[in-house]
């Protein structure tokens, strides 16, 4: 036997051993389904949503568990998400609202979370997906809450003061930018994204389209839209923006900071139960008194619970009075949370429990 005939044979070998384990696959994909098809019926009799975040967090955390390569947890969490999506879409199909238009950055976050089984609903604003999903015409929606370069979207924040939805989830997504435009790079004369997205790329934009104009649409893909259709406009964006709207992409990772990375969050009616490994938000005022925000902060710090974030936005009623959105470890039903909330309650106009969700990675 020669060289090329053995190397055959072992290709031969290797090939048909994938086709039975890709035999294997199937049928358990399809006995996995008709569980889940056969849970979702029991979560429809009791009146239970069927997408449960942190159920599906500790399905992941399980799978993790029995890895032993050599696919990367990384590649496995891919994986699992369109096989969850896909059992998900066999209980019900989602509806989730997200701002659009097609190819945006929510998009792309909306399907890293929920997998391309469900629909998905691009929105013109902000207050859109809050709305939508309010009135029941969507059953989620996805927003944009703060940015690693140029902090919180402030209209997300907002409608959470009115809304009586929750927060379910959360998901972050690397943002890397591309400019995209039918011209080339010397015939640009105009610019077109979101108002967050220029200054994460003023290095690159000052070295090589110094003396160009870059004018603020709602969203990177709405800049892509108008950059499809107008003589002389780029877009900063998405790769998928670029095939979307049949752009070119004159330079890939134009952004300053190669770690640049978006929070989103998912948006509901549904209350999560604990994980084990959970995040919760509030809103609050504090009384305009010395050291009132202070002795605030102080009750985290008294049953040691972690802040991750705090943002303020004006309250809309009286000039230079706050509202400071907070963000930390834990669960509301969880004992030093709860101690924690209850003292703010006694001591704050104001508090309000925005959600307890599965802290993302």
């Amino acid at each position: 036997m020669d060289a090329d005939t053995d190397w055959a044979g072992k290709m031969l070998r290797e090939r048909n051993a994938i086709d039975a384990v890709d035999h294997e696959i199937v049928e358990l994909l399809n006995t996995r389904a008709k569980h889940a098809k056969a849970i979702g019926n029991l979560k429809s009799e009791k009146g239970h949503e069927c997408y449960s975040p942190a159920r599906e967090v500790a399905v992941l955390d399980r799978v993790f568990s029995h890895n032993q390569g050599p696919l990367m947890p990384k590649h496995l969490k891919d994986i699992y998400r369109e096989i969850i999506a896909a059992c998900r879409s066999l209980e019900r199909q989602h509806r989730v609202a997200f701002l659009g238009p097609d190819a945006s950055f929510t998009q792309v976050a909306c399907q890293k979370h929920f997998g391309s089984s469900v629909t998905m609903e691009p929105l013109s604003t902000i207050p859109d997906v809050f709305a939508q999903v309010e009135q029941d015409k969507a059953d989620f929606g996805v927003v944009p809450i703060e940015n690693s370069t140029e902090g919180a979207v402030t209209s997300s924040l907002d409608n959470f003061v009115t809304t009586q939805l929750r927060i379910c989830a959360e998901t972050y997504l690397p943002i890397h930018l591309c400019l995209l435009s039918r011209y080339p790079l010397e015939c640009i004369t105009k610019i077109y994204s979101h108002p967050h997205v220029p200054g994460q790329c003023q290095v690159w934009l000052s070295k090589h389209l110094p003396h160009v104009p870059v004018h603020s649409v709602s969203s990177t893909a709405r800049g892509a839209e108008l950059a499809k259709t107008e003589e002389g406009a780029a877009a900063i964006g998405t790769d998928l923006a670029s095939q979307v709207y049949e752009l070119d992409i004159l330079q890939e990772h134009i952004e300053d900071n190669t770690n640049n990375r978006t929070r989103f969050l998912v948006i509901g009616k549904i209350v999560n139960r604990p994980t084990g490994r959970d995040k919760t938000s509030i809103v609050l005022s504090v009384p305009h008194q010395p050291g009132a925000l202070h002795r605030a902060i102080g009750y985290l710090d008294a049953e040691d619970v972690n802040m991750t974030m705090i943002q303020s936005r004006p309250t809309r009623v009286m000039p230079w009075e706050y509202l400071f959105f907070i963000d930390f470890q834990g669960h509301e039903e969880d004992a030093p949370v709860a101690r924690v909330l209850d003292a703010l309650r006694s001591q704050c106009p104001f508090v309000k429990t925005l959600g307890s969700y599965p802290e993302s990675e």
